[in-house]
């Protein structure tokens, strides 16, 4: 049985306390400009560890994921792709209310001063969890991964995300070491249109063709593999990607 939830108003009491602290971290290099010197000096440590504790109260202590599965993995990332991901929420491509409004007052150079500080950090990877799946899921599982299915035109995701599933230079991230609830959330996200990328938009189409059964298969058997110790991601290769992919490009923005 689960804990009965909290009835709604203090829920929203506490999201909204949430939302002011983190605000006012994320912004205070714009507020420090705007407010009048104080009268006497404030002890506060203007840095971006200092400022980056707003995201790490929900993606776990230097964002190495928090323990309940839905708030991923930072640290280690490509700096291109957590730039993107900030973009899209900032721009609501990807919906989340939260971060979206965590994020609209901040520029484009400091969204990418966010993601270079957490694609920086190289914190070690937990074991991975125990996986409920049968033995034909995982099956399954690695036949897409490794090499997809060409009935369904369904690229091996080693295609794309590298072939240690360590991610790929300079915006496509690992698929290692995200737990699997979060797995299923993004591509069913992208499978219904909720999650969206700049143009061509491949996961989107790539999660279109993928049943549910896919979907399960794919993430059972990606959560369930251990990250190797050599995590970074690695150069582009020269080999063509599968299919056109606007994400896996150098990222831009268009906000001052």
């Amino acid at each position: 049985m689960h804990p009965a939830l909290p009835s709604l108003p203090p829920l929203r009491q506490r999201w909204r306390a949430i939302l002011l602290l983190c605000l006012s971290m994320l912004a205070w290099p714009v507020l420090a400009q705007t407010q009048a010197p104080p009268q006497t000096p404030q002890r506060f440590e203007d840095s971006m560890a200092q400022r980056m504790l707003a995201c790490t109260a929900c993606h776990g202590p230097q964002g190495r994921a928090a323990p309940d599965g839905y708030y991923p993995r930072l640290a280690g990332k490509p700096a291109g792709y957590l730039y993107n991901q900030l973009l899209h929420f900032r721009d609501v491509r990807r919906v989340y209310p939260l971060m979206t409004h965590l994020l609209d007052p901040l520029s484009d150079s400091y969204l990418m001063e966010i993601a270079e500080h957490f694609a920086a950090m190289q914190a070690p990877y937990p074991a991975p969890a125990p996986v409920n799946a049968t033995a034909e899921q995982l099956t399954r599982g690695e036949q897409l991964v490794q090499r997809g299915d060409a009935s369904r035109q369904l690229p091996a995701c080693i295609a794309c995300h590298g072939a240690a599933l360590t991610g790929v230079l300079p915006a496509t991230p690992g698929l290692l070491g995200l737990p699997r609830d979060y797995l299923n959330a993004q591509l069913g996200a992208w499978r219904a249109g909720l999650r969206k990328a700049h143009a061509p938009d491949c996961m989107a189409d790539i999660a279109r063709r993928m049943e549910p059964t896919d979907i399960a298969a794919v993430s059972a058997w990606l959560a369930s593999q251990r990250v190797p110790a050599d995590a970074h991601a690695v150069d582009a290769s020269t080999t063509p990607l599968p299919q056109q992919c606007g994400s896996a490009k150098a990222p831009t923005g268009g906000r001052p």
